[in-house]
């Protein structure tokens, strides 16, 4: 495998949290797809190359459905990125998972429409396996430094990704959870499965700021007093978020050479003729496919 080098999504608030941490040398990277949410902060963290990435840009001015995904992963690849550690905003599901606790999720839910969740809508038919959405050897690794953190820090679970940017009914939250659904978010997709498209591990760590509507909220709360914890609690989980995200690039070295299942991805994907794909997809798809057309 080439040097791992780590690419870190923030969503809302760890983004700009991070980015205003991060010392290292703006990228603008052009890609096929557009343009990326913002410029790309390359750096090194303890020996390990990184590059950040603020998913909702300068200011959180993109919203959730117009957060160009496509071209944010496509820049990690063509920088170089093994591995993706992401982040988001979400809300609990169940009753265990307490605003402020961090999540590192196994499922994926997707429950998205605008979006186009693939890099291969054209040239060519590629289907990756993706019954394991998020990379079993960067989360376990996730979990292995949590001791860096002073909260609670959950093993799995099922992320709900809506398509927003309203929030869910009361009977659409009881709905998720009825599915098995633990938290609900807006990022999640279709940006776990275009890393997968790309060759990518990917694994997230998720913020829960509130309770989803399906849990009313205390009576004595009124909507600026809520609105105000909920912004609290994002807060403190993005300071543990950013201290478990450093703690598990500082002790990259661990799982360096380890190989993802995403690492082969496309290997057995592509169930086209070769000898009759067009010269234009490797030219358009460039770093996704070159190893392969």
């Amino acid at each position: 495998m080439a040097k791992a080098k780590v690419g870190i999504i923030g969503g809302s608030g760890l983004g700009e949290a991070l980015a205003a941490q991060v010392k290292g040398r703006p990228a603008s990277v052009s890609t096929p797809f557009g343009a990326p949410s913002d410029a790309i902060v390359q750096t090194e963290f303890a020996g390990t190359p990184v590059a950040v990435l603020n998913r909702h840009g300068p200011g959180h001015l993109i919203s959730p459905s117009m957060v160009n995904y496509r071209a944010n992963i496509y820049a990690l690849k063509a920088l170089g990125c093994t591995h993706i550690i992401a982040s988001g905003a979400v809300g609990s599901l169940r009753e265990e998972i307490k605003p402020k606790d961090l999540v590192i999720p196994d499922q994926v839910i997707d429950k998205t429409s605008r979006r186009v969740p693939t890099f291969f809508d054209e040239f060519f038919a590629a289907h990756v396996e993706f019954a394991v959405p998020f990379c079993p050897v960067l989360r376990e690794h996730l979990l292995d430094c949590t001791e860096a953190v002073n909260t609670t820090v959950h093993d799995g679970g099922t992320y709900v990704c809506m398509e927003g940017p309203a929030f869910s009914t009361r009977a659409e939250s009881e709905m998720h959870r009825a599915w098995g659904g633990d938290l609900i978010g807006m990022t999640g997709m279709p940006e776990a499965k275009l890393a997968r498209e790309a060759e990518i591990a990917y694994a997230m760590v998720a913020l829960p700021s509130d309770y989803d509507c399906w849990r009313p909220a205390p009576a004595q709360l009124n909507r600026h007093q809520l609105l105000k914890e909920i912004i609290a609690n994002l807060t403190e989980a993005t300071t543990n978020a950013i201290e478990l995200i450093k703690a598990a690039v500082g002790r990259f070295g661990e799982i360096a050479d380890v190989p993802s299942p995403a690492h082969s991805a496309l290997e057995l994907a592509i169930w086209s003729n070769r000898e009759r794909i067009s010269p234009q997809a490797k030219k358009k798809l460039g770093v996704l496919v070159e190893k392969y057309l």
